[in-house]
């Protein structure tokens, strides 16, 4: 039997970010992917190995778990060059959407055929048998109206294959998952987890534990703002709301093209303009260097207002809050219009993460720290049910 290895998969709205196994491997993959034939044309096939498969990938995935079964994607960064990719919709629900799986399965599939436990599993159809125990999450809002359910149940119980077309060192491998178990986590509780816990499943920060808080999660199709007391999210005071940056991302990238004559490739592409550390809010125009600040700044400007709305009505119904942590994506993206605002209006005692890498990778660490406990909780257990078995007989 293949043993379970660990998996931590945040599927966010702009990209997969995952670890795996003893933190050794970890993933970080654009959300984006394009359908596309099996035989895509490649350019210099014959050098196809010795390019990156992150920058390569090209799949088929077979899942009873998807409406459109049997599909060929590309997948992130090779999606973002076609000119039929797609990314979530604003409105969308990620438990019900096709591209949540293609890419939670994409990614773990790439570790699969990374890991030497499952390769040594590989039969002569070149097969790889790779069992999982996961740990994932849902916005706030899906997982109050029960969506995890069935999420989940559409990930166990079933076999979900994927095969590696023309992808580099892959090429014509296939991997058939399964999942030992699925834990799926809301989202705002698991940036708390994240917060209070390190990665040995110690506590830390100890002054937050018995604190009430919130935390503002701002992805980029759903803003949640979880509210923390003792020790647990405050299931009726929790609120979801149907707004990220991905509407505001998308408008960036609609008024550059019409104002500049620039096709963005992807959302992806407007993040980096908006927060990469040179040139910051500028793209290049004919090969001319060009600001686009006056765009960016009025458009995150208008989202940063919203989610501020946001902030200050939960606030007021949950008076005796003392702290917000702004954390996700989109906490990255608006965080300088959030702190201008939150000075000129009224002063909440508010946190972001000034490691942006941190907040991004927030909700991926948090799922490894709990499915990590959930695992040390059940084997603990049973090794406690078989000594009394022992001392029974």
């Amino acid at each position: 039997m293949t043993k379970s290895r660990i998996a931590a998969v945040d599927v966010g709205n702009d990209a997969v970010k995952a670890n795996f196994g003893k933190l050794e491997n970890e993933l970080y993959i654009p959300n984006v992917i394009a359908r596309d034939m099996e035989d895509r044309p490649v350019i210099g096939i014959e050098e196809l190995d010795e390019k990156n498969p992150l920058d390569n990938l090209h799949i088929r995935v077979h899942s009873p778990a998807l409406k459109e079964n049997n599909a060929v994607y590309r997948v992130g960064n090779l999606a973002t060059k076609t000119n039929n990719s797609t990314e979530l919709d604003p409105g969308s629900s990620k438990s019900e959407e096709d591209q949540t799986l293609v890419m939670l399965f994409a990614s773990l599939a790439l570790d699969a055929v990374g890991h030497d436990g499952f390769k040594n599993s590989k039969n002569s159809q070149n097969v790889i048998e790779a069992n999982y125990t996961l740990g994932t999450g849902l916005p706030l809002r899906e997982v109050k109206e029960g969506k995890d359910v069935g999420y989940r149940s559409q990930l166990l119980g079933s076999v979900h294959q994927i095969e590696f077309l023309v992808t580099p060192r892959y090429q014509g491998m296939k991997v058939n998952l399964k999942f030992d178990e699925v834990k799926v986590y809301p989202e705002g509780f698991a940036a708390f987890v994240n917060l209070v816990m390190d990665n040995d499943l110690n506590i830390i920060n100890k002054e937050l534990i018995d604190k009430q808080i919130l935390i503002q999660d701002i992805g980029g199709l759903s803003t949640d703002i979880a509210v923390i007391r003792n020790r647990n999210v405050d299931d009726d005071k929790a609120q979801g709301f149907n707004l990220g940056v991905a509407e505001s991302l998308e408008m960036i990238r609609d008024e550059i093209l019409t104002k500049h004559g620039v096709q963005l490739d992807s959302r992806r592409d407007v993040v980096d303009i908006i927060t990469r550390k040179n040139d910051r809010h500028h793209i290049m125009v004919k090969g001319s260097r060009t600001n686009v600040h006056d765009i960016t700044d009025r458009i995150l400007l208008e989202l940063a207002k919203k989610e501020y709305r946001y902030l200050r009505n939960v606030w007021q119904k949950n008076s005796q809050s003392e702290i917000c942590y702004f954390v996700g994506g989109g906490s990255a993206v608006l965080k300088d219009y959030l702190k201008t605002l939150n000075n000129k209006l009224d002063g909440f005692n508010i946190e972001f993460f000034e490691d942006e890498n941190e907040s991004i990778w927030m909700m991926a660490n948090a799922y490894y720290k709990l499915i990590s406990d959930y695992l040390r909780k059940t084997t603990k257990e049973t090794r406690e049910m078989k000594k009394e078995t022992a001392a029974a007989k």
